[in-house]
């Protein structure tokens, strides 16, 4: 395709800026990583709202950009070359977004990959196992009557955030002193767990004093706050 135009999608959302990259998402866990990003970055962005309460990422529009229905997906209108490029998955997307901005991943190869590592323990690990406490602790699961799938959950949590929380140790960001997409992956999340879902408490969050300090400091990064709410229901 090489007009956004030609983007099944375009039609249902209609881009006012098309010569910016075109966000669908909801501030979810997952989309506000591409939210925060785009903030972070500064890179010039429209996003539509994807309201998955209404099943909206299974509409046919949605499912020509991304045929897994899920949210974040973007479109790059100046991809690579000067195409257009589609993405979806949010962490392949912060990967291409830090490439084309040139910021919040590291130059040097070895940091690279290390960087990437604990960008992919938040997509394998953080990522479905908070997700599973949300629905067992919030959502229909809470009116199971076997409690055991949450407390598997529960203590999978937990086990996570002390490997999270060993790796702040003397470290201000997950990198050191250098704020990557391995926090950006991360800190909605970590936010959302004790937060939204409710679960401080269910997974003894004070305990873990070192992700407590780099969340507070994550959460007072102003790009932060307003990606937290990209794109909102109002």
């Amino acid at each position: 395709m090489t007009r956004l135009s030609d983007f099944p999608i375009s039609a249902r959302w209609p881009a006012q800026h098309p010569d910016r990259i075109q966000l669908y998402s909801l501030n979810t866990p997952d989309g506000v990583k591409a939210s925060i990003m785009l903030e972070e970055t500064g890179l010039p962005y429209e996003p539509h709202l994807i309201d998955i309460m209404r099943d909206e990422t299974h509409t046919a529009e949605f499912l020509a950009l991304n045929p897994n229905g899920k949210i974040p997906a973007i479109i790059d209108p100046q991809g690579p070359g000067g195409e257009p490029l589609a993405l979806f998955e949010s962490g392949a997307i912060l990967l291409y977004l830090a490439d084309k901005a040139g910021q919040f991943i590291p130059v040097d190869a070895a940091r690279r990959w290390e960087t990437i590592q604990w960008l992919f323990f938040q997509m394998a690990s953080i990522g479905p196992m908070f997700g599973q406490v949300g629905f067992f602790n919030k959502f229909a699961g809470k009116a199971y009557e076997d409690k055991r799938p949450l407390q598997r959950y529960v203590d999978e949590s937990k086990r996570l955030l002390g490997v999270l929380d060993g790796r702040l140790d003397g470290r201000r960001w997950i990198m050191g002193d250098d704020y990557t997409i391995a926090d950006i992956a991360t800190l909605g999340w970590v936010n959302n767990l004790i937060t939204f879902y409710e679960a401080r408490e269910l997974v003894e969050f004070e305990r873990f004093a070192n992700v407590a300090a780099w969340l507070e400091r994550g959460l007072a990064r102003p790009a932060v706050q307003r990606g937290l709410k990209i794109p909102g229901r109002g």
